[in-house]
């Protein structure tokens, strides 16, 4: 069984794994598979048809939704951006330009060794950003719990007085990701939320990061015995497969009714606070080979990237269902705002684009608070 899953520096995730270590991972694990089928057996069908109520009661009292006028968000750091370490320095001013002030920041448990570069690069972004810790799983701590206790506790320590809100895990229904099913990662969750609840009741733990339109591994994560709760649910929501934000899967499913129907379970369940983070989206651009994380059939240009991006946010916003979004990422040559090829920083058109929507949001937020002031 692969104790290792090797990185693809280029796209910044792991390989697909070979056929044969895929059933190796999973060889022991058919209760657990079981499990996933009989919960949804049982709820999914309850689910759908409560989104589809609330779907036709909401598209006859608003028809025209989507045209609805931008308002402002619940959070005013609606919009948010993934960073990462491994890009550098670079990232302080970009940040300070676009006056993004969420923040996510990925911490690898099996580079734990390093965990105090992680704590200042993150205190490099000054003292007025919502940072989200991203605790990415590796094999070893979720087969050993112990040291999963030691190291999460570890991290929560040094991060007191930076952060106050960490995603339990990334990608979790993809086995090159090392979870092999919900099972383990329920345990997993429930282990760290452990260490919260007796040692650092002030930090917000959030999940279950389940990757794309795949909510029967979401259904698993909201409806079980489990003794775990969120605090706030996400989701790593990426619908660049179906081109534009407004394609549909599945005959109903663009991404506007993707939410809702992601709203639906949560406000279902009594796992979750009613509070939703999508904590991924992008596009992969179109030439960038190796760097773009899927085939150039699904690749677009930079300017229909610029394009998607702001209508993501757009249908985001006006559901009033996503509390934030965090895109990702910042620097990355195949999907990513900056492109940083051959050690030049070469700011895209979407670059400018997030940076627009977030001088707007500001502008609405201003507004909003001086009328209610007046008020």
């Amino acid at each position: 069984m692969p104790k290792t899953f090797p990185w693809d520096s280029y796209s910044d995730q792991p390989h697909v794994l070979k056929k044969e270590d895929k059933k190796a991972l999973r060889k022991g694990h058919a209760f657990d598979y079981l499990k996933l089928i009989s919960t949804n057996l049982i709820y999914f069908p309850y689910l759908f048809i409560k989104f589809l109520l609330k779907h036709s009661e909401s598209e006859a009292l608003t028809p025209n939704k989507t045209r609805l006028k931008p308002s402002v968000p619940s959070s005013q750091n609606f919009y948010g951006l993934c960073v990462n370490l491994d890009k550098g320095e670079e990232q302080f001013k970009l940040v300070d330009e676009l006056n993004v002030k969420s923040l996510q920041i990925r911490v690898f448990l099996k580079d734990i060794n390093n965990l105090n570069d992680y704590v200042e690069f993150a205190k490099g972004f000054g003292e007025d950003k919502e940072i989200l810790i991203t605790i990415i799983q590796d094999r070893e701590h979720i087969e050993n719990h112990e040291l999963l206790t030691n190291d999460i506790t570890t991290i929560f320590e040094k991060f007191k007085d930076v952060a106050h809100e960490f995603q339990i895990g990334n990608a979790i229904n993809r086995i090159k990701w090392s979870f092999v099913s919900i099972e383990e990662y329920l345990k997993f969750y429930e282990t760290v939320q452990k260490v919260r609840d007796e040692q650092f009741p002030n930090i917000k733990l959030i999940g279950s990061a389940v990757i794309d339109f795949e909510y029967h591994f979401s259904i698993r994560t909201l409806f079980n015995r489990y003794k775990i709760h969120y605090d706030k649910f996400s989701t790593l929501l990426y619908v660049d497969r179906r081109g534009s934000p407004y394609s549909t899967q599945m005959g109903i499913f663009d991404f506007k009714n993707k939410i809702e129907f992601l709203d639906t379970l949560v406000k279902s369940s009594s796992k979750s606070e009613n509070a939703i983070y999508i904590t991924e989206a992008n596009w992969p651009l179109s030439g960038t080979a190796p760097y773009a994380p899927t085939s150039e059939k699904e690749c677009v240009s930079e300017e229909v990237y610029a394009q998607y991006m702001k209508e993501y946010f757009d249908i985001a916003l006006k559901t009033r269902k996503v509390e934030k979004i965090f895109w990702h990422q910042l620097i990355a040559a195949g999907y990513g705002l900056v492109d940083n090829r051959e050690g030049k920083i070469r700011k895209t058109e979407a670059f400018y684009a997030f940076k627009e929507l977030i001088f707007e949001n500001q502008i609405l937020s201003d507004k909003n608070s001086l009328l209610t002031f007046k008020l």
